[in-house]
């Protein structure tokens, strides 16, 4: 499916969590789970435009759900429907989908995201392990789709009191997916490598271009320097080489 430019208008855009947002953009879009969109909604400033994974497409209409982070994320939070768009995608390598068995999926804060379209269209059903800080957020999208979910947060108002790898058990399943902050992705690939259970990791870094010519996006992979834009974002767990 080859990525294109172009124009979108937004249906809405809510509030969904505190600095947590979900904006739909209608209609006609296209794309896999575990892929992204360059995204901008303004001119000149900021200059880049922003990478934002696909958290769900339905009839058409695809679904981002993001985190204001900066001054780009905080732009995309005052749009307002009617308001106009510029997309390019569907960009990257997703989440391959044809997989049998029991299948993992273990996320933290906004690495939720790509997982909503991903329990969505497996071609097997999933136990969900959802870790936050301090209360979970989009739960019902992912739990109509998912056999078990799981929930943690640092806090301790919500699910298990601690992070999510604690109650997280590999070896009760034929392959992983995962998305969230490093540390957290790095704990579940060594869980996995001892189970001797394959995990597929979406990696998030800045970009600049998203199609793999500007190489701002490059990280060290077991067969060298990789581009997450365009060799991701999602790599087989053993390709990656987390730095210490």
């Amino acid at each position: 499916m080859d990525p294109k430019y172009c124009s979108g208008v937004v249906s809405s855009n809510t509030q969904v969590y505190e600095n947590i947002y979900e904006m739909k953009v209608g209609e006609n879009f296209k794309g896999e789970p575990g892929q992204f969109y360059m995204l901008r909604a303004w001119d000149r400033e900021p200059f880049l435009s922003r990478p934002i994974s696909i958290s769900n497409i339905e009839d058409g209409t695809i679904t981002f759900l993001y985190e204001v982070k900066g001054k780009g994320t905080e732009l995309f939070s005052k749009l307002k429907s009617g308001d106009s768009i510029e997309l390019l995608g569907p960009l990257g390598t997703g989440f391959p989908l044809d997989i049998e068995g029991n299948v993992g999926i273990i996320a933290g804060g906004i690495g939720i995201a790509p997982m909503v379209y991903l329990c969505h269209e497996l071609s097997t059903k999933a136990d969900f392990y959802g870790g936050f800080r301090e209360k979970s957020f989009y739960m019902d999208k992912i739990e109509k789709n998912v056999e078990n979910l799981y929930i943690s947060t640092d806090s301790g108002l919500e699910g298990h009191s601690g992070f999510i790898t604690e109650i997280f058990k590999p070896e009760k399943y034929s392959s992983v997916y995962t998305c969230g902050p490093l540390p957290m992705m790095r704990i579940v690939l060594d869980m996995c490598i001892k189970a001797n259970v394959p995990v597929y990791i979406s990696m998030e870094r800045q970009m600049a271009c998203g199609i793999g010519a500007c190489l701002g996006c490059s990280i060290l992979t077991t067969s060298g320097i990789k581009k997450v834009c365009k060799d991701g974002p999602v790599f087989k767990g053993e390709e990656i080489v987390f730095n210490d």
